[in-house]
């Protein structure tokens, strides 16, 4: 691990494709990490403070995790009512499960990260996102393949929370109908799980591929839809189960819900934008509506990030 002060009056680029990116002013590389497996770096900015970049591309960062953790944890959390055991398979950086484990009925949170380094990246760099939660003794962490671990284990979940990377390379296999369907033999009667399901903007067929392998898999699928600004584009979810569906939750019940728990600062979720976020617009109701071909092991889904990171100097 290094760190790089400097890189002031400087632009963090980032291509989402060929046509299309963003760019946000950095201040500098406070650290740096090559893992085995990946790039990882935490990068200085004025608009978000701190931010974590995985081989070039933003994953989080302390000023707007907000609006990617909340609805990815809480809509599921509330829907289900009452999740007591749950498993996160990626999300190093402890945001998804701080925001599990703010649920007081909450017992055990199982974080099954690929990247130790991640984590250990987050848990110095990024306290305002993780905010002491690999210090909750509800936390257990297991490191290595997502896969192999829901695979392996005995043990059965009210929520699961796929917080993961893009499908390219090997992660491609958990957005599988196969990977899915070990989710639900992992959960427990009325269990939900979640997961971000790309952008309808630039990776629109991709978004509707991923639905319909929820969809050849579980009995309620619902997407959503939130703007993360870190990610430069409107951002796809999902919150798929057999027993649990969040279209049935009030305004009035929601917000009971998270009173109930005594969740009452959140910034994007509460009882009004629980319906919001599933309110699909008409072009992403086509989008979803269309003959979509479930994922299947051994396809290649993307391409590996444009470009990556790179520094453009005023």
């Amino acid at each position: 691990m290094k760190t790089q002060p400097g890189a002031a009056n400087a632009f963090a680029v980032e291509e989402l494709s060929s046509d299309f990116g963003f760019y946000l002013r950095t201040t500098g590389v406070l650290a740096e990490h090559r893992s085995p497996m990946q790039h990882i770096e935490i990068v200085q900015t004025p608009l978000f403070g701190r931010t974590m970049r995985i081989d070039g591309c933003f994953m989080t960062s302390e000023g707007d995790e907000f609006f990617y953790h909340e609805p990815m944890v809480h809509l599921p959390a509330i829907t289900h009512g009452a999740p007591r055991q749950a498993l996160i398979i990626g999300g190093g950086d402890g945001g998804s499960a701080h925001n599990l484990l703010r649920y007081p009925c909450m017992e055990r949170v199982v974080l099954a990260e690929l990247d130790g380094a991640v984590i250990e990246m987050a848990r110095q760099w990024l306290p305002a996102v993780h905010r002491g939660a690999f210090d909750d003794p509800r936390l257990e962490i297991h490191l290595g393949d997502g896969m192999a671990y829901l695979q392996s284990c005995a043990r059965s979940f009210d929520q699961i929370v796929l917080d993961l990377t893009d499908p390219f390379g090997p992660a491609v296999a958990l957005y599988t109908r196969d990977f899915y369907r070990a989710c639900q033999r992992a959960l427990r009667p009325g269990g939900v799980v979640s997961l971000h399901v790309q952008s309808p903007i630039h990776l629109g067929p991709l978004m509707a591929r991923i639905v319909a392998s929820l969809q050849s898999v579980f009995g309620i699928v619902r997407p959503y839809l939130q703007y993360v600004p870190l990610y430069g584009t409107l951002w796809g979810m999902a919150m798929a189960s057999d027993a649990a569906d969040p279209m049935l939750l009030s305004a009035d019940e929601v917000d009971a819900r998270l009173a109930q728990h005594g969740i009452n600062d959140l910034k994007l979720y509460n009882g009004a934008t629980h319906h919001g976020l599933l309110a699909l617009p008409p072009f992403v109701q086509h989008l979803l509506a269309q003959n979509a071909r479930p994922i299947d092991v051994g396809e290649e889904l993307l391409e590996p990030p444009h470009v990556g990171y790179r520094l453009v100097r005023e």
